[in-house]
């Protein structure tokens, strides 16, 4: 009797002790993965997340960017970082593309524990001055017209500005000539004088400078909705093309097996941030429209992403360089 007594005893203290350390959680420096390279939108939402974070759990989220294999290798230290609750990261379109493309040192579905997403882009059709077309009816019909004569950049094979390009020649019927660049900065330097013609552009507001200066022209939006920094450039979706919308979005995850009491706790943190005025407007200024959700609700989102860009990619035969 004495021994179960002690038994009784110990199991509740371990019980008590148990829940006194998950409620304590967190109590040191949480890591935030960035796996993109510091500056621009990315690393904007991914630091904008990591302050909401930080703000509702009461300690240090300190952000590391590990760049590289256009989001695949910070991704990959995502996944096999401990499901601790002090390693979380932002997540991206990357996981929904990148293994149709070829190995990928994670399970896009397996490896992660999706928290939220937190928002998406605003990508857009931008053309040197010269070219003759103004908006997307003209430049469907120039391409009808000149079939393999009209060129355009992206940053890369299988990055989002080359999948929103496949879409528009799929729904619209026409043929582009694709040239790949290794980032952005030599293709806006190209599209700027003219070696190439047109930018299927992944962020408004890398291209609205020089639209505003003359220097480069809208043709559409690529978003579901125009955007509020150029609201006179109406979408793909509304001139007739309900497919050609390629916004490369973000989530918030951490690898598999987070416990779900953490899960819910940066859940809660995340949405109340992402409403709040002064986010929305922070983000809005670059372009971004944030977009809270449950875990739930990005699991079902991140499904219909991979399917969808999965058919596009084998339907397009895209192979990675």
């Amino acid at each position: 009797m004495r021994g179960l007594r002690t038994a009784l005893a110990l199991g509740m203290a371990l019980f008590f002790t148990a829940g006194a350390f998950a409620q304590a959680w967190p109590f040191r420096p949480i890591k935030f993965i960035v796996p993109f390279p510091p500056g621009g939108p990315t690393d904007i939402i991914g630091r904008s997340a990591a302050q909401i974070l930080q703000t509702a759990l009461g300690q240090p989220v300190v952000v590391d960017n590990r760049a590289g294999g256009t989001g695949t290798v910070g991704l990959g230290a995502l996944a096999k970082s401990p499901a601790d609750g002090y390693t979380v990261g932002l997540t991206a379109i990357t996981l929904t593309i990148s293994p149709h493309l070829g190995p990928v040192p994670f399970d896009a579905f397996k490896d992660f524990t999706l928290i939220s997403r937190l928002g998406a882009t605003t990508p857009i059709i931008v053309a040197h001055p010269n070219f003759p077309a103004n908006n997307l009816a003209e430049l469907v019909a120039y391409a009808r017209a000149n079939p393999g004569r009209v060129n355009y950049g992206t940053p890369g094979i299988g990055t989002a500005p080359h999948l929103a390009a496949e879409l528009l020649q799929i729904a619209a019927g026409i043929t582009l000539v694709h040239v790949p660049y290794k980032g952005t900065v030599q293709l806006t330097q190209d599209l700027l004088a003219g070696a190439i013609t047109l930018n299927f552009e992944s962020s408004l507001t890398m291209a609205r400078a020089n639209i505003k200066a003359g220097k480069l022209k809208p043709i559409a939006m690529l978003t579901e909705r125009r955007s509020p920094l150029l609201p006179d450039v109406p979408t793909a979706v509304e001139l007739g093309y309900p497919t050609v919308s390629a916004a490369p979005w973000w989530g918030l995850g951490g690898p598999a097996r987070l416990p779900r009491e953490m899960v819910s706790r940066m859940n809660a943190a995340i949405v109340q941030g992402l409403r709040s005025k002064e986010v929305v407007d922070r983000l809005a200024a670059v372009g971004i429209e944030a977009a809270p959700s449950t875990p739930e609700e990005f699991d079902t989102f991140m499904h219909a992403e991979y399917t969808r860009w999965g058919n596009l990619i084998q339907r397009a035969g895209i192979k990675s360089q």
